[in-house]
């Protein structure tokens, strides 16, 4: 039976410093230089981090810190879910366009943590 856990999350988690929790396969890890049309997340300290998002629909669960930007990939846009403090946060992200998201999003400047990604064709 299938359990939906990432595989490899321990080695990206010691390579990257980001959680990989669980998904459905269809949004996956991927080096940013590998192609275009990736999902692609800015997060202070962390840098550049992408995915390759393939199917219809796809949903992951993860933490990433202090995520202020995010582009869509190239053929699905996105929904995403933050938190900061006890607050839960959703934003929709464009097919391919740039949305701010948590920090540059939020009034108060607060960091938020990415805690979901969905996808959609």
């Amino acid at each position: 039976m299938e359990d939906f856990n990432y595989p490899g999350a321990d080695k990206i988690l010691a390579e990257k410093g980001i959680v990989l929790k669980r998904g459905d396969g269809h949004i996956t890890y991927a080096d940013c230089a590998s192609e275009t049309g990736l999902l692609e997340i800015l997060a202070r300290d962390k840098g550049k981090i992408c995915f390759r998002v393939t199917g219809n629909s796809g949903w992951l669960t993860l933490e990433i810190p202090s995520v202020y930007l995010i582009k869509g990939s190239a053929e699905h846009e996105a929904q995403v879910d933050m938190t900061v403090d006890a607050e839960e946060k959703s934003y929709d992200v464009a097919k391919g366009q740039w949305t701010p998201v948590g920090e540059s999003a939020d009034e108060q400047g607060r960091e938020h943590m990415l805690v979901e990604i969905r996808t959609s064709r």
